[in-house]
């Protein structure tokens, strides 16, 4: 970055920030959201200590103020197209598939995020952008009319696309270039009270699925939630109401734990808004819409894939009991029971290999590298206390929890089966570009902190044979 030109760094920062604005204008709640995480958070930090010098360590205590994701849904692969583009000027990568028709979602989605360390500090910000099935839409002509529907729109203003050209040309873009670019983007998120289809059609999309009738029916893809990141989501979960926010019944993901793994999800029920339908007549039909909503996230560890195939063993036989017809307190105590076959502490999550860490070197180590050869290998180095390591942050999603939120927030109601269509060629293909292995960045990062730590301990010759 020059006095003259913003890094994508903080061009995200200006556009997180901007987006942040606008959504706590649009979504009083969401004000209401910020300032009981906030609450919370600064009381968890207070009450353990060995939590804040973790994150301290790991320069992720002022990230955790600013931190946020978003979601979009988009209606067809040109407008997926330019979205990466437009992420991109802000350091944003396309990171993960995944495909929620196996939960009754008809989309498939990637998050677009930052992936190096020195930009998940500097603003973690994700937005996990989904695109619709079109061909998942059974009643032939209704598919058709989506199709041409979404074929007339332009949800990018022609200021935007031009700014993002000078980007990819130049490489960079003057700060003024980045303010007016932000402005730019945020019009492509922005709530619209007035519909592009009529009453009748709206209600022949939402029969078909709700998330259908939201992507089509509008000018662009309204971001639909913002979501705070807390330390605690029990505690603001049961907090929520005292606040008058009615939560939604379940916390997504994993149970409650000493250890916190991969995301837990919580939210509050979308909001009913009137909307504008057009009419042949040239007037107006009033109606109502629902889609937006307020969420919250606590992320944990990022699993190795040894943990994530047991994660996902255990979550599958506890929703296989809650499809039985379970209720909540059954759901959550079937889920506590089975989680009690994941370890639960730090010292055994590593070494079973089950989750992902960032390596660093002691003072003691440091000390003991000057004066004798130390151990080779990393559990030698960390029971000597040569080493010390923190959980990587897990920084994407899981699709069953997003699946989850997507249809509390959308109504009981919806219960559409689709046949498992995993379709990553066809995504990525739209895309532009192949979505980045999540697994594959995790590991980098932990490999990348053994090196340093080698280096720190004066034994790089010492960190090939340590990971191996």
């Amino acid at each position: 970055m020059t006095a003259l030109h913003a890094d994508p760094d903080e061009i995200r920062t200006l556009f997180s920030r901007a987006m942040s604005e606008m959504y706590r204008a649009e979504v009083p709640q969401y004000g209401t959201l910020l300032e009981l995480v906030s609450d919370v958070n600064r009381e968890i930090l207070q009450q353990h200590n060995e939590l804040c010098a973790s994150l301290a360590r790991n320069d992720e205590l002022d990230r955790l103020s600013v931190e946020r994701h978003g979601a979009i849904r988009l209606g067809r692969a040109e407008e997926l197209f330019n979205i990466r583009r437009v992420f991109s000027v802000m350091g944003m990568h396309a990171v993960g598939y995944y495909d929620l028709s196996v939960a009754g979602v008809p989309v498939h989605s990637t998050a677009f995020r930052p992936i190096a360390d020195a930009a998940l500090r500097r603003n973690p910000f994700r937005v996990f952008t989904s695109l619709l099935r079109v061909e998942l839409i059974e009643d032939e002509a209704l598919r058709r009319q989506a199709e041409q529907i979404l074929a007339e729109r332009q949800i990018f203003t022609p200021r935007a696309l031009e700014l993002v050209n000078i980007f990819e040309t130049d490489g960079r873009l003057t700060r003024p270039q980045a303010e007016e670019f932000v402005c730019e983007a945020l019009e492509t998120f922005r709530w619209h009270s007035e519909a592009t289809v009529s009453l009748d059609v709206y209600r022949k999309l939402h029969d078909a699925h709700r998330l259908i009738a939201d992507v089509v029916s509008f000018k662009g893809p309204h971001i639909n939630h913002l979501t705070p990141r807390t330390l605690d989501i029990d505690a603001v979960q049961a907090g929520m109401p005292r606040r008058g926010i009615v939560p939604k019944a379940v916390i997504e993901g994993p149970p409650r734990r000493n250890c916190a793994i991969l995301l837990r999800q919580t939210s509050f029920k979308a909001l009913e808004e009137p909307i504008i339908f057009r009419q042949t007549d040239g007037k107006g039909a009033e109606g109502m819409h629902t889609a937006r909503f307020g969420e919250i996230e606590q992320r944990g560890v990022a699993l190795t894939p040894r943990g994530r195939e047991l994660y996902d063993a255990l979550l599958a036989s506890v929703r296989q009991a809650s499809a039985a017809g379970s209720t909540t307190g059954d759901y959550d105590a079937g889920l506590a029971g089975a989680f009690t076959a994941f370890p639960d502490d730090w010292a055994a999550l590593r070494s079973q290999g089950l989750a992902f860490f960032r390596y660093s070197a002691t003072p003691a180590g440091v000390e003991a590298g000057k004066r004798r050869a130390l151990p080779s290998s990393l559990d030698e180095l960390v029971a000597e206390g040569f080493l010390r390591y923190d959980p990587i942050v897990y920084e994407d999603f899981l699709p069953v929890s997003a699946a989850g939120i997507f249809q509390s927030n959308l109504g009981s109601d919806v219960q559409q089966n689709y046949a498992a269509r995993s379709n990553r060629a066809a995504f990525e293909a739209a895309l532009g570009a192949e979505v980045q292995d999540e697994m594959t960045l995790y590991a980098e990062t932990e490999r990348d902190s053994v090196e340093r730590a080698m280096n720190q301990l004066g034994s790089p010759h010492l960190a090939r044979k340590a990971t191996a």
